[in-house]
């Protein structure tokens, strides 16, 4: 395809990156681009929500997927048969992101790899002259998020978290009601996650897979015998790697909360909950119920239930806000406005139904936020969930984990989300990393 691209190379020394001990053989570049200049872009693990990040990169105007990016040969090799069912061409293949990052024809990344992965990565893009769209939660700790707010700014590039729902028309306008006064004053944001996950078991000792990076996998955590209930999806439940459900799927709904009520961070954090259902290796609580606490007597509450359903039946996820005059109930599909008695005043769908609760999510809320961040990168528009903003809701699951772990509620500062009130817990502000991996900005 013959495009126009304008660019330029800041004028920068050669030296070592940050993070990772590798030395760049590029200089850090950044891409300036017109309305009709191409978007060359690298999506980086391949298993299953990065195909939702497929389809929508295909689906904008002038656009490429330059590289399919996974630590694991088979991942890659299942993609390539599903990207040329679905895409039509087969991106080409790396193993090493690091070798991504090096070559300067790359715009944009798309990072959906294990959550200890998303903070560090996404630091190294920027270093790199490359804009960044990366999954919830944004970082793996309160210290990376710290990190990456820092980079963006340090970098000037897009970054944009894959909380889709910001993008949704039905949650854009039931925003702009609330804000017209359409239910009163708002006061709480209730928001649930409901699955039914299976035992991942005690995981058993043996040998990596030979089509396994188990070295690349791990990166930034500190190194771990491979066990057979890790890869590819069980390091959710792993604090090495993962964060919990609070996390995983709470983000989102605690989000839409924070943006309808128009909150920050909270004064305090309080946690109930546990693991209740199988002796397994699941290292989080399976059913958690976190408040939030805001000044002027507002506050969000998160239920999540990852193994065992709600009941009386709802669906997978959503959220109800409150205020004076009625509430409207939300998810990723509709917008609901009740009044005080609970009668139905007003609905509003999608155009076309959104995955709420499988692995990947795929559906129209995707390609709304894709192509919010490449208007963004292309006219320097708004973006929808800039990393500011986006990483306050990670910052606020973090401290939900936090309170559920020191077993009291937590004291918070506003302006730096430190805990004022149990040292010890401040402990998990930061991990602790591979030699030569920590990143820096």
């Amino acid at each position: 395809m013959n495009h126009t691209r304008r660019s330029f190379i800041k004028k920068t020394s050669l030296g070592t990156m940050a993070l990772g001990g590798f030395t760049s053989t590029s200089l850090i570049s950044e891409n300036v681009l017109g309305s009709n200049d191409r978007i060359n872009c690298a999506v980086i693990g391949v298993r299953s929500r990065a195909k939702a990040h497929v389809l929508a990169i295909h689906g904008q105007k002038n656009t490429k997927i330059l590289y399919s990016c996974d630590v694991d040969d088979l991942i890659l090799e299942e993609h390539n048969i599903w990207s040329k069912n679905n895409i039509g061409y087969v991106p080409k293949n790396e193993k090493d992101f690091r070798k991504i990052l090096e070559d300067k024809k790359i715009d944009a990344v798309f990072i959906a790899t294990p959550e200890h992965w998303h903070a560090p990565m996404a630091i190294l893009a920027l270093k790199a002259g490359k804009h960044v769209y990366i999954e919830k939660p944004c970082s793996h700790n309160p210290h990376e998020n710290d990190l990456l707010v820092t980079a963006q700014k340090k970098y000037g590039l897009k970054v944009q978290m894959g909380n889709q729902q910001r993008s949704a028309r039905t949650s854009i306008l039931a925003m702009q009601d609330i804000k017209e006064g359409i239910i009163g004053k708002t006061y709480k944001g209730e928001a649930y996650y409901s699955n039914n996950r299976g035992s991942i078991g005690v995981g058993k000792e043996i040998s990596v897979p030979k089509t396994l990076d188990w070295d690349l996998w791990q990166g930034p955590a500190p190194r771990q015998i491979y066990k057979d209930n890790i890869h590819p999806y069980n390091w959710h439940w792993f604090r090495k790697w993962g964060t919990g459900e609070m996390h995983n799927n709470g983000t989102h709904e605690v989000d839409i909360c924070r943006w309808a009520l128009d909150v920050g961070l909270p004064e305090s954090v309080t946690s109930f909950g546990g693991k209740y259902t199988y002796n397994d290796d699941w290292e989080f609580a399976d059913n958690q119920q976190v408040t939030f606490k805001y000044p002027k007597n507002k506050f969000i509450t998160w239920t999540g239930h990852s193994r065992g359903l709600i009941k009386p039946e709802q669906p997978g996820r959503g959220v109800t806000i409150y205020g004076s005059k009625g509430s409207i109930q939300l998810d990723r599909n509709f917008y609901k406005l009740y009044d005080l008695q609970g009668n139905l005043l007003k609905s509003e769908f999608e155009k076309s139904v959104n995955a709420t609760t499988d692995t990947m999510g795929q559906g129209d809320l995707d390609v709304n936020h894709v192509k919010n961040f490449f208007e963004a990168i292309r006219e320097g528009k708004s973006l929808n969930a800039e990393i500011k903003d986006a990483s306050i809701s990670t910052m606020l699951c973090h401290l939900g984990n936090m309170a559920q772990d020191a077993g009291e509620t937590l004291k918070i500062d506003q302006t730096t989300a430190k805990v004022l009130n149990n040292k010890k817990i401040m402990q998990q502000w930061k991990r602790e990393y591979a030699k030569g991996w920590e990143p820096k900005v």
